[in-house]
């Protein structure tokens, strides 16, 4: 098969002058350049999406996908019917009640404001992965302290098993907060609502004494260090609530397609309920995080944009070392758009040669630093940078460093064909 002309013409003219077999330094310049653009863009979309994935990971682990409210409203009662309706819903998993309330939390040593939630254990595991997060502990314990096995209560500092009261309700703590407490399974503590009876005319707060019965890490350091969990029951009796419930929340097949199952719930609950997906729930996170993704890309194709002019240097000094070969090329029925062709393939050369070399670069650097670049998990909350390469991305990355190539070579080319063949050929 015979190569165009334009094509043999073009990749002469990348190699060096007198070692033929060789690339000139310019044109080993320009494609570093645009190897190192396109690595370090797939490098940082890798490690922003993987931490951006970490990150909606342990969310969805501790919070549910869906939370369906009663709209005006926090008391939701006839919650047990309003499950079943939920669960009928076609790509709902599961459904759960629960209670969210601000309470204080003492120990001997230390007092925290927490947000404390009452659930039901047995629905809670179908619905949020509080059970896989248990560090110590078990959900039994919080209707029965007594029930949480020995080898889930670990050592108190004392070096010793707890042995958890049966006499008080069981309390779950995030590890952060149970630091802050200076608490372990077995010990007591204090909750404390600010919502309490009135006497004479003033409100009383309530209070009431909870066991430790387990100690759960989500690693997230907001949920870690502010969130409680006690029985649906025991929160409805210290709360005043009767048989109502804040909420009800919903685990489905399909986290990204929770907003349209929502609709369907509040289709089939009524106008009088409300639901809301994770992504509603957490917008402002996800936003900035999709934000910091986005301009971090327009700031890494920078380095692809100052590749370019090399690519543009390397092509402005060709054109003027190879004045005479277009003159002849022209003198022998060369059109302008063939001459202009010749040196854009030199442009799209280098873009391809440098998107080629960087796109598996980026992801040795990627595998490098996933594999050997370790943290403190205790000062951190992760042994390893999560990394994660959507393959989207390595496709606009590869794109846009190919075209900011090729569309460097515009001006070299045109000031190619536009050379006057006798001006070129009038002193030689």
């Amino acid at each position: 098969m015979t190569l165009p002309y334009e094509m043999i013409i073009g990749l002469r003219y990348l190699r060096a002058k007198r070692r033929q077999r060789t690339i000139s330094l310019n044109t080993f310049i320009s494609i570093a350049g645009i190897t190192l653009g396109v690595a370090a863009l797939i490098g940082t979309l890798g490690i922003m999406t993987g931490f951006k994935e970490d990150l909606q990971a342990k969310i969805l682990g501790t919070t549910a996908h869906i939370i369906v409210q009663e709209r005006g409203t926090n008391d939701m009662k006839d919650y047990p019917n309003l499950v079943e309706q939920i669960e009928a819903v076609p790509d709902v998993i599961a459904a759960s009640p629960f209670i969210f309330k601000q309470v204080l939390i003492s120990s001997k040593s230390s007092v925290q404001g927490v947000i404390l939630r009452g659930i039901q254990a047995d629905k809670e595991i179908q619905v949020t992965d509080l059970q896989k997060n248990m560090k110590f502990g078990d959900l039994a314990g919080l209707k029965d302290p007594s029930l949480v096995p020995p080898e889930k209560r670990g050592h108190s500092l004392s070096g010793e098993t707890p042995t958890p009261s049966k006499n008080r309700p069981g309390i779950i703590l995030g590890k952060e907060l149970s630091m802050r407490l200076g608490v372990f399974i077995g010990d007591s503590i204090n909750v404390v609502s600010p919502v309490g009876p009135i006497k004479s005319f003033t409100m009383t707060p309530k209070i009431r004494p909870f066991t430790v019965v387990g100690i759960f890490e989500s690693g997230m350091f907001e949920y870690d260090s502010s969130l409680s969990y006690i029985s649906l029951d025991e929160a409805q009796k210290f709360f005043g609530l009767g048989e109502a419930v804040t909420g009800i929340q919903v685990k489905v097949n399909d986290v990204f397609q929770a907003q349209e199952i929502g609709l369907r719930l509040e289709g089939a609950l009524g106008l009088n309920f409300m639901a809301r997906d994770w992504m509603q729930l957490n917008r402002n996170l996800f936003s900035a995080l999709k934000l910091e993704k986005t301009m971090m890309f327009l700031l890494l194709v920078l380095i692809t944009l100052v590749a370019s002019f090399n690519i543009v240097g390397t092509l402005t000094m060709i054109v003027n070392e190879k004045q005479r070969e277009i003159a002849i090329l022209k003198a022998m029925g060369a059109t302008p758009l063939s001459i202009m062709k010749i040196f854009m393939l030199n442009g799209l050369v280098i873009g391809l040669v440098g998107t080629g070399i960087g796109v598996p670069l980026g992801y040795s650097f990627l595998w490098l630093i996933q594999n050997y670049w370790t943290f403190d998990a205790s000062v951190y909350y992760i042994s390893r940078i999560p990394v994660h390469i959507l393959p989207l991305d390595v496709v606009l990355v590869a794109t846009s460093a190919i075209l900011i190539s090729f569309m460097a070579t515009f001006y070299p080319s045109w000031q190619a064909a536009k050379l006057d063949p006798v001006s070129a050929l009038r002193y030689e």
